[in-house]
């Protein structure tokens, strides 16, 4: 080993340069330091290589529990039975009684109308009856009288009848008598003053029975004369009664005219609507004007919901419905469906049904023509496998694509809303994936029900509570989607 001596020139000391041995050592740190920073280099290099080529999956549970498919739609609120009051007849509103609001019982009197025109057509009604009336007395009794003289010719060509038989019993009896005596003068048994007796006796009998003939015929046309004034009389009798039963009719109505310019309720309720102002004029010529809208019962409203015809198919009477209002967005009202109405209504092509739900209203705080937003439970299931429709809806990109229809698709019409790419329908056949250890595994499903973004599914593999179904991966825009979906919660990313 080599001794280093110090060296000491005129007082300064001088040190030695170090051996080269350790100049060799330092290089060597030196490019050992250098390997290592490129080493680590690399390995960073190929982990953000592979971060980069693994796929980054947005997942959310799937849970067990109770689904129901609700029917949503709007409509307004209404009372359950309303009666609209008008008027039969036209004037000028005098007085109303009543305003917005008013309860009102059957019978009470809510307007009255200006009545003095009615009362002068009254007026003159009665008079006219009291006219006709009389006219109809006086043809009563003038008939009377031609029946009577009727009777009384009728009875005299009776006796004339009666009289023409006398005459001719007395013509034929002398005629004979007559004949007989002259016989018995001619062979001298009788005096000639007897044959001249029976002579002067035929001719009186034979000018009483002309007399006789000419009564009968003058007794039978003033019979028939007196018959024919009669039925005139009867005739005139007749419509001069029916004049007065048309008067009669006329002061009826105009009675009732009368009667109807005082405006009353017909039934128990309470005034929501009031159309008319004193002085406002109405006019009941070619329909009846309303003047209010009475509500029997504000305790028993009911939402007319207008229900699209996508949906109607599932809506039946006694579904349960909830709704709420804007006057009151954070109370829910519950009630029941309680009629579809077949009549369609059609606004810019699209045709609405009208569904009646009945609800309670103890307090009054439903108003009628509120807006209210209704939810119609039309089917439920329960402890079932729930899970977001965009699992159902996912595919990896290395996933390939299915081309089969879903089940329940098949129309001899040609396409139904079940073949739209993507749509989930109850009864369809469909796949997800659920990540298991870092791989999307496919499982396929029966879907049950679908309501919303929630889909309740029966799988045909191994799926059960609690797994990560995917929903999206990072080529997806479905985080915001998955963040409004109150069930589920938040997905989280697995890489």
């Amino acid at each position: 080993m080599p001794v280093q001596t110090e060296v000491k020139s005129n007082g300064v000391t001088s040190v030695p340069a170090a051996p080269p041995k350790r100049k060799q050592s330092r290089r060597w740190m030196l490019v050992a330091l250098l390997v290592l920073v490129l080493l680590a280099a690399a390995i960073a290099v190929l982990l953000a290589s592979r971060a980069r080529s693994a796929p980054s999956y947005e997942t959310t549970a799937v849970v067990r529990g109770r689904l129901t498919q609700s029917v949503t739609a709007s409509g307004t609120i209404n009372p359950e039975d309303t009666i609209s009051v008008g008027t039969q007849v036209s004037g000028t509103i005098e007085t109303l009684y009543v305003d917005y609001n008013s309860p009102v019982h059957q019978g009470q009197v809510l307007a009255q109308i200006e009545p003095s025109q009615f009362v002068a057509q009254l007026s003159q009604a009665r008079a006219a009856f009291a006219q006709a009336q009389a006219q109809a007395v006086s043809g009563t009794q003038t008939a009377s009288g031609a029946a009577y003289g009727a009777q009384a010719s009728n009875q005299a060509a009776v006796s004339a009848r009666a009289d023409l038989v006398r005459a001719q019993a007395a013509a034929d009896l002398a005629r004979v008598t007559l004949a007989r005596d002259r016989a018995l003068l001619r062979n001298g048994y009788i005096a000639r003053s007897q044959y001249d007796s029976d002579y002067s006796a035929d001719v009186a009998a034979a000018a009483a029975l002309r007399s006789a003939r000419s009564s009968i015929e003058q007794t039978a046309a003033q019979a028939q004369q007196a018959s024919a004034g009669a039925g005139g009389s009867r005739s005139s009798a007749v419509a001069a009664a029916a004049a007065a039963d048309a008067a009669r009719a006329i002061v009826q109505q105009d009675a009732l005219n009368l009667q109807h310019t005082t405006i009353v309720s017909p039934v128990d309720g309470t005034v929501v609507a009031r159309n008319v102002s004193v002085g406002q004029t109405v006019a009941a010529s070619f329909q009846t004007p309303t003047l209010f809208t009475i509500a029997r019962d504000l305790r028993k409203m009911e939402a007319d919901i207008a229900v699209g015809e996508p949906d109607i198919g599932n809506v039946r009477p006694g579904q349960a419905a909830d709704f709420t209002v804007l006057a009151y967005p954070n109370r829910t009202f519950h009630g029941t469906v309680s009629q579809v109405r077949e009549n369609p209504t059609t606004i810019a092509n699209v045709v609405t049904y009208t569904v009646v739900i009945l609800v309670g209203n103890k307090d009054n705080a439903l108003l009628p023509g509120m807006t209210a937003n209704a939810a119609i439970s039309v089917a439920s299931i329960s402890n079932a496998l729930l899970v977001p429709i965009q699992a159902l809806q996912y595919r990896p990109a290395s996933a390939p694509r299915s081309t089969s229809r879903p089940a329940g698709a098949a129309s001899p019409w040609g396409q139904t809303g079940a073949d739209v790419s993507g749509a989930v329908v109850a009864g369809s056949h469909r796949r997800l994936f659920v990540l298991r250890d870092g791989k999307a595994a496919p499982v396929r499903v029966i879907v049950q029900l679908v309501n919303g973004t929630t889909a309740a599914v029966t799988p045909l593999g191994a799926l059960k509570a609690g797994e990560p179904v995917i929903v999206g991966d990072a080529n997806t825009a479905s985080r915001a989607q998955n963040a409004s979906n109150p069930a589920f919660g938040v997905g989280r990313v697995v890489r």
